[in-house]
C-alpha cells in the first residue's frame, strides 16, 4: 500500500510541477473573479430591502406595471421580464418570505457552469497522464520498476480522479471566497428562489449546489475516463483531447440526430446528464430511467478500463 501511495504521490507531482497546470488554475480564477465583476457591475444584485419589505415590494411591483404600460410591442423582452419580476415579488408576499439579498452561496450555484471547463482541464490531464510516458520515453524506466503495471496505471487514473476533485473544488472555495468578498455572506445555510421547471420553488441554496455539482460530477468522471482510455490505447494525447473535447461538445447533437433509433438510448452522452431525470425535466429519449443511464454508464465504464488495463499491462515496451 506505501508503494502504492508514493505512485499517487509521485504522479500528483508530476501533475503540479508543471507551470501549465498552474495556467489551467489561473484561467479558472480569472474567470471566477471576472465573473464576479460582471455581476456586481451589471447584475441586479442589491435589492436593499428592509424591515418594510413587504410595502417595498408591493411599491416594486406597481413601479413594473407602470414601465409595461410605457413599452411598445418592440419592447415585448422588457415586458416580459418586468412580469417575471412581478411574479417573483408576489411569490416573496404570498409565502410570507423575506427576499434575501444576492450573495456568495447563490454566486457559488452560478458558477456550476464552470464544471465544463473543469471536465475540459481534465481531459488535458487525463489524456496526456500515460500517452506522455511514451512521448518522453520513460515508460521503460517507469515498467523496470517492481511495481505491477496494474498498479502503475491505476495511480495514474487516481490521480486523474484526484486532479478533478482538487480542480472542483477549487471552483467552490474561490467561488464562495470571490462572492463573499464582493456580494457578502447570505448565512450558515440560506434559501434562495429559483425559477425552475416546475415554476418557483424557495430551495436550500446548500442542497441545490450539491445536486448542481453532482450532476457535472458525473460527466466529468466520463470524460475524464474516456480521455484515459484513448491516451491509454493510442499512446497520443492530441488524440485523446481532441476526440473527448469534440465528443463533450458535440454529444448533445449526436444524439439530437439518432433521436428516433431504438438504439439511441444506448449512446453514452444520452445518460451522461441525470438532470434530465429530476422533477420537471423530460429525458431526451421516451423509455429511459435513472436505473437505465446508471446501468448503461456502468457499463461504458467497465468497458473504458477494461481497455486502458488489458492494453497497458499487454502491451510490449521494448521497441519503445
Amino acid at each position: 500500500m506505501n508503494r502504492f501511495l508514493k505512485l499517487i504521490y509521485n504522479e500528483n507531482y508530476k501533475i503540479y510541477i508543471r507551470k501549465s497546470t498552474w495556467v489551467m488554475y489561473a484561467i479558472l480564477a480569472l474567470l471566477i473573479i471576472g465573473g464576479a465583476f460582471l455581476t456586481s457591475v451589471y447584475g441586479d444584485v442589491d435589492k436593499g430591502y428592509d424591515a418594510n419589505w413587504r410595502e417595498q415590494l408591493e411599491q416594486e411591483n406597481e413601479q413594473l406595471l407602470a414601465e409595461n404600460e410605457g413599452y411598445g410591442e418592440d419592447e415585448q423582452y422588457l415586458t416580459t421580464y418586468n412580469l417575471d419580476e412581478i411574479e417573483v415579488n408576489n411569490y416573496y408576499l404570498e409565502h410570507d418570505i423575506e427576499p434575501t439579498g444576492y450573495g456568495a452561496w447563490q454566486y457559488v450555484l452560478e458558477n456550476a457552469g464552470l464544471l465544463s471547463i473543469v471536465s475540459l482541464l481534465t481531459i488535458i490531464v487525463a489524456a496526456g497522464i500515460i500517452a506522455n510516458e511514451y512521448r518522453w520515453g520513460t515508460i521503460k524506466l517507469l515498467l523496470i520498476r517492481p511495481i505491477s503495471r496494474t498498479q502503475i496505471l491505476l495511480s495514474k487514473y487516481v490521480s486523474v480522479l484526484l486532479f478533478a476533485a482538487f480542480t472542483l473544488l477549487f471552483v467552490l472555495g474561490f467561488s464562495f471566497i470571490v462572492g463573499a468578498v464582493t456580494f457578502g455572506v447570505e448565512g450558515l445555510s440560506p434559501h434562495i428562489l429559483l425559477d425552475t421547471n416546475t415554476g418557483l420553488e424557495y430551495v436550500s441554496a446548500l442542497k441545490q449546489i450539491m445536486t448542481e455539482y453532482g450532476y457535472g460530477l458525473v460527466n466529468l468522471v466520463m470524460m475524464a475516463t474516456f480521455a484515459f482510455m484513448i491516451s491509454t490505447v493510442f499512446r497520443n494525447s492530441s488524440l485523446a483531447i481532441g476526440t473527448a473535447i469534440f465528443l463533450m461538445m458535440a454529444g448533445s447533437t449526436i444524439v439530437g440526430m439518432f433521436s428516433e433509433r431504438s438504439w439511441a438510448k444506448y449512446i453514452l452522452f444520452a445518460n451522461t446528464d441525470l438532470q434530465q431525470y429530476a422533477p420537471g425535466y423530460t429525458p431526451w429519449i421516451e423509455g429511459m430511467t435513472l436505473s437505465f443511464s446508471i446501468m448503461v454508464l456502468l457499463v461504458y465504464y467497465i468497458i473504458f478500463m477494461a481497455l486502458s488495463w488489458i492494453v497497458f499491462t499487454k502491451r510490449d515496451v521494448a521497441g519503445n
